[in-house]
């Protein structure tokens, strides 16, 4: 399985884990988190057809992501205290986890393009 690939299916996890995580937040920001996923889902289609630029965006959206939930009190609370348990789940597997997946995953990919870019330049 080629490293985009992987890159995709990682994005699709993300996607699939806030969408169960949606109806947990406060309402207020539903549509903000809508749009994240609709974000997750469109770099995952992206990815999944080999889109070249896709790398940069898949980073700044899982710093984004790190970042938000380690910045709101409410977010470190219900991971550190584990209550309510499927909110704390949610909150560390698809804001922790799979973030540092994709991160892992699309340095990976970016490091092949690279290899495979020099390599046909050269060749």
């Amino acid at each position: 399985m080629d490293s985009l690939r992987r890159v995709a299916i990682v994005l699709a996890a993300v996607a699939v884990v806030g969408a169960l995580g949606i109806p947990l937040g406060d309402p207020r920001f539903v549509p903000q988190a809508v749009v994240l996923e609709g974000s997750f889902v469109a770099l995952a289609v992206l990815s999944a057809r080999h889109y070249r630029h896709v790398y940069i965006p898949n980073f700044v959206i899982a710093a984004i992501v790190i970042a938000g939930n380690s910045a709101f009190y409410k977010h470190i609370e219900i991971m550190t205290t584990l209550h309510p348990l499927y909110n704390a789940i949610v909150l560390i597997t698809g804001g922790y986890v799979l973030q540092g997946l994709l991160i892992f995953t699309n340095i990976l990919a970016y490091q092949e393009n690279k290899r495979v870019t020099l390599r046909s330049k050269a060749g």
